[in-house]
C-alpha cells in the first residue's frame, strides 16, 4: 500500500499496532495533536520545530518567503524569520481592538504551512518521510485546517501523512467550516480500522473508576494498581506529566482516584516544569499545558486565570477563534461576576467577541445575554448592545440579518456612551459607536449618511481627544471611509483615504489589497499588479489574492502569467469560480478547448448554479458541435441570471445557426441592451444581413467599425450599404 492514510481505533497501543504494520517509510516523526499540549498548531509546530531550523539555515530565502506563517504557527521560530510588522490592533489597549484577522487566516496559514514543506522538503535529506499525527480528534481547529490541506496537497512520496484518532468518527468543529478534515481524510487517505476492544478489565472505564465519595476521599475503585499505591501514584504522576493526554484507561484512573489537593500538587509540580522550559525557549507552552495545569493547580485564580489571558490574548491577536473561546471557558469556570467583576467581564466580553469572528454568531449572542443579567455596568451595557447589534448587521448569515434589529441595539450603545461622565471616553465611544451606526447605514443603502457619520467621528476625535490617544480607532475610521467610498464609486476619495491610512497602519494587507482592486477599477492595471504582488508579501496565500492579480495581468496581455496565477488560486481552493473562469477562457483562447471544459468542470463541481462559467460552458460545448448540451448549459446560465449577456448572445448564436434568424436576433438584442459590445453588434449585423436587413445591418457594422476599426466590419458594411441600394434601386 502507498498514500496517506487515516487509522482509527480504541486507544494509543492498538493505533500503534496498526500504524507498524503499514511498512511506512523512514524516517518518521511522530506528533501529538492534542490542543491541551500547545494550543494551535499544536501538532504542526511539533513537525517544524523538527525540521525547519535547519532548513532555513541551509535556505534563507524561504524564511523571507513564508516569515509570517513560520512564526504565527511556531512561535519558537521567530528568531529565525524575518520580524512581523507590528499589527496595529496590538498597540491598542485592552479589550479595544481596531479590527479582527479575518475567519480565514489560519485557513490561509495552513496553506502556507504546506507551500513550505513543498518548497523545502524535496531537498532536505534528514526530514522525516513519514509524518504521524496522534489525538487528532483533540486537534485544534488550526491543526484540522492544516492537515486537510497538506493531505490534499502534499504527495505521499514526498510525505506520507498517518492521522490517528479513536474509533467515534471525526466531528467538523462548531461554526462555518472553512475546510473539513474529515471530507480531506475520506478522499485523499486510506482507511485503517481495529475492532473494538472487549472491556475485560475494570479500568478499561475511567469513569467508572471513581465514586464521588471516593474523590474526596482519595479511595479508588477496585483496580489491578490499587493492590499497589505506590505504583498507582507514580502512574497518576506520569498521567499529568504526560499532560493528561493518555487514553489508557489505567493512568486516568489513578488520577481520578487521588484527593484534590493531591492532584492540584501534582499539577503545581508540572506547571513549574513547563514554566522552566518556556523560560528556556518554549514559548508554545504558553498557549496550552501551561495555563492548563495552572488552572488545576493551587492557584487557578491567580496564576491559573493570568496565564489563560496571556493565552487568549495571543490567540486572538491572531485570529486563532476556536481556542480562544475554549480558553475563555476554560478560566470563567473559576470566576464569578460577583467577586471578579473586571476579570470575569474581560474573559465573556472577549469569548462573544471571538466566537463572533469565529462565525458562531448564536453562541455569542447566548453569552451577551448572560452577561447582561449578571453585570449593572453602564458601560458593559453599552458595549455588549454595539455587539449585538454587530451581530444584526454583519456576523449572522444574510437571511438572519436585520437592519431595524441592528439599528435599535446600536442606537442603545449610542444614548449610553453620550451619557458617559469622562469626557475622552464619551468623546471616544460616542464616535465608536456611530461607526457601528454608519456600517448599519452601508448595509441599508445609504453611502451617504455612513460618510457623514465618519467624517464626524474623525472630526471630534481630532477635536476632542489629545493626539496619539486611541490613533488606532481614527485609522479604522479612516478604513471605514475607504471601503465606503469605494462602495459608492468614489474612488479617487477612496485612494486618499488609504493613503493617510497606510502612513499609519503599514503593515496589514487588506489595505494593499482594497487599493488594488480599486487601481483596476480606476485602469491602472500594473498599479493593482503591484498591490496584490504586496499584499502576498504581507498575507499567507490566499485565492483572491492571486486571482486578482492573474486577472490584472490577463487585461495587460501577460497570458502565461496570468494561466499561473489561476493555476495556484485554484490550488489554494479548487473550483473557485472566478480562477476557474479565467483560466478556462486563457485555454480556450489558445484553442485548449477539452483542458477549458475541464477547468470549467472543476468550478461547477463546487458551484454548480454558476451563470458565468455554465455560460462558457455552452460556448465551449457550441464550439465542439455539441448543440443540446450547449443549450441547456445556456438555459441555466439564464435561469440563474437573466442579465447576463454573454449567456444571450451565444444563444442568439445557436438559434442562427438552426436558421431561426427572428430567435437569433432576439438573443443579440437582448445582449445589446445589457452589453454594447462591437462583438455583439457585429454579429447581429450579419443576422440581420442573411435576413435581408441591410439597413439595420449597416448600422451594427459601422458601430462595430467605429469601435474596432475591424476590416471584416468593412467589408461586410460595404457589402449591406451595396446591396440596400440596389434594393432601392
Amino acid at each position: 500500500m502507498s498514500g496517506h492514510y487515516w487509522i482509527s481505533a480504541p486507544h494509543s497501543r492498538r493505533r500503534e499496532q496498526l500504524r507498524d504494520s503499514l511498512g511506512l517509510p523512514g524516517p518518521s516523526l511522530t506528533a501529538d495533536a492534542h490542543r491541551r499540549l500547545r494550543g494551535p498548531y499544536t501538532a504542526a509546530g511539533t513537525l517544524l520545530r523538527a525540521i525547519a531550523p535547519e532548513i532555513l539555515r541551509a535556505r534563507p530565502e524561504l524564511a523571507d518567503r513564508h516569515y509570517i506563517e513560520l512564526q504565527q504557527s511556531t512561535h519558537e521560530l521567530t528568531p529565525l524569520v524575518p520580524p512581523l510588522v507590528r499589527g496595529i490592533q496590538e498597540q491598542s489597549s485592552a479589550g479595544e481592538i481596531s479590527r479582527y484577522p479575518a475567519r480565514l487566516h489560519s485557513l490561509r496559514v495552513a496553506h502556507g504551512l504546506v507551500e513550505f514543506l513543498l518548497a523545502a522538503l524535496p531537498d532536505a535529506t534528514d526530514a522525516p518521510r513519514t509524518l504521524i499525527v496522534t489525538n487528532v480528534e483533540h486537534a485544534d481547529v488550526t491543526d484540522q485546517e492544516f492537515l486537510a490541506v497538506a493531505l490534499r496537497r502534499i504527495p505521499a512520496e514526498l510525505l506520507t501523512i498517518v492521522v490517528c484518532s479513536g474509533p467515534e468518527p471525526l466531528r467538523e468543529p462548531p461554526g462555518e467550516a472553512s475546510v473539513s478534515l474529515p471530507d480531506a481524510l475520506a478522499t485523499y487517505a486510506a482507511s485503517v480500522t481495529g475492532p473494538a476492544e472487549p472491556k475485560t478489565r475494570p479500568e478499561a472505564d475511567p469513569e467508572s473508576k471513581t465514586r464521588p465519595e471516593a474523590e474526596s476521599k482519595g479511595d479508588a475503585a477496585p483496580s489491578a494498581m490499587a493492590e499497589d499505591p505506590e505504583e498507582a501514584r507514580s502512574a497518576a504522576r506520569a498521567f499529568v506529566d504526560g499532560d493528561c493526554v493518555d487514553d489508557e484507561p489505567g493512568p486516568a484512573a489513578a488520577y481520578a482516584a487521588l484527593t484534590p489537593a493531591e492532584r492540584a500538587a501534582l499539577h503545581d509540580r508540572r506547571a513549574g516544569e513547563l514554566a522552566e522550559r518556556v523560560e528556556a525557549g518554549e514559548t508554545s507552552l504558553r498557549l496550552g499545558a501551561l495555563p492548563y495545569h495552572l488552572l488545576r493547580g493551587t492557584d487557578p485564580v491567580g496564576a491559573g486565570v493570568a496565564a489563560a489571558r496571556r493565552a487568549l490574548d495571543h490567540c486572538k491577536y491572531l485570529g486563532f477563534y476556536h481556542i480562544s473561546a475554549e480558553i475563555s471557558e476554560a478560566a470563567r469556570a473559576f470566576l464569578t461576576a460577583e467577586e471578579h467583576p473586571d476579570t470575569w467581564w474581560y474573559f465573556i466580553r472577549e469569548a462573544s467577541a471571538c466566537l463572533a469572528a469565529g462565525g458562531r454568531p448564536d453562541e455569542s449572542a447566548a453569552l451577551q445575554h448572560e452577561a447582561r443579567t449578571r453585570t449593572l455596568s453602564a458601560t458593559h451595557h453599552m458595549k455588549l448592545a454595539y455587539e449585538t447589534g454587530m451581530l444584526y448587521a454583519r456576523h449572522y448569515p444574510p437571511e438572519r440579518r436585520d437592519e431595524s434589529l441592528a439599528r435599535a441595539w446600536v442606537n442603545q450603545a449610542i444614548s449610553i456612551s453620550d451619557l458617559l461622565q469622562d469626557p475622552d471616553e464619551r468623546a471616544f465611544f460616542s464616535v465608536f459607536n456611530r461607526n457601528g451606526l454608519a456600517l448599519v447605514e452601508v448595509r441599508a443603502g445609504r453611502p451617504d449618511e455612513a460618510l457623514r457619520l465618519l467624517d464626524e467621528g474623525i472630526e471630534r476625535l481630532d477635536r476632542e481627544l489629545g493626539l496619539g490617544k486611541r490613533s488606532w480607532h481614527r485609522t479604522g475610521l479612516r478604513y471605514n471611509r475607504a471601503q465606503v467610498n469605494t462602495m459608492s464609486g468614489r474612488l479617487a476619495e477612496a485612494l486618499e483615504d488609504y493613503a493617510e491610512i497606510l502612513a499609519a497602519d503599514e503593515g496589514f494587507s487588506d489595505h494593499y489589497f482594497n487599493r488594488g482592486i480599486i487601481l483596476r477599477k480606476l485602469g491602472r492595471a500594473q498599479e493593482a499588479i503591484d498591490e496584490f504582488t504586496r499584499t502576498l508579501r504581507l498575507e499567507p496565500p490566499f485565492p483572491e489574492a492571486y486571482y486578482n492579480r492573474g486577472d490584472a495581468r490577463l487585461e495587460l496581455g501577460d497570458t502565461e502569467g496570468a494561466l499561473a496565477d489561476f493555476d495556484h488560486a485554484l490550488e489554494l481552493e479548487p473550483g473557485h469560480p472566478e480562477a476557474s473562469l479565467g483560466r478556462a477562457g486563457i485555454l480556450a483562447d489558445l484553442g485548449d478547448t477539452a483542458a477549458a471544459l475541464e477547468s470549467v468542470a472543476g468550478g461547477l463541481a463546487q458551484h454548480p448554479e454558476h451563470p458565468y462559467l455554465l455560460s462558457l460552458r455552452g460556448r465551449l460545448l457550441a464550439e465542439e458541435g455539441d448543440v443540446p448540451a450547449a443549450r441547456e448549459a445556456l438555459e441555466a446560465a439564464l435561469r440563474n441570471d437573466p442579465e447576463l449577456a454573454e449567456a444571450w448572445a451565444v444563444h442568439a448564436e445557436l438559434a442562427y445557426l438552426d436558421g431561426d434568424l427572428d430567435l437569433s436576433v432576439a438573443g443579440f438584442d437582448r445582449a445589446v441592451e445589457l452589453a454594447d459590445r462591437a462583438d455583439f453588434r457585429f454579429n447581429r449585423g450579419v443576422v440581420h444581413e442573411a435576413a435581408g436587413r441591410y439597413g439595420e445591418a449597416a448600422a451594427d457594422f459601422e458601430m462595430a467599425l467605429a469601435a474596432t476599426g475591424d476590416p471584416d466590419a468593412r467589408s461586410h458594411l460595404d457589402s449591406c450599404l451595396r446591396a440596400a441600394g440596389q434594393a432601392r434601386a
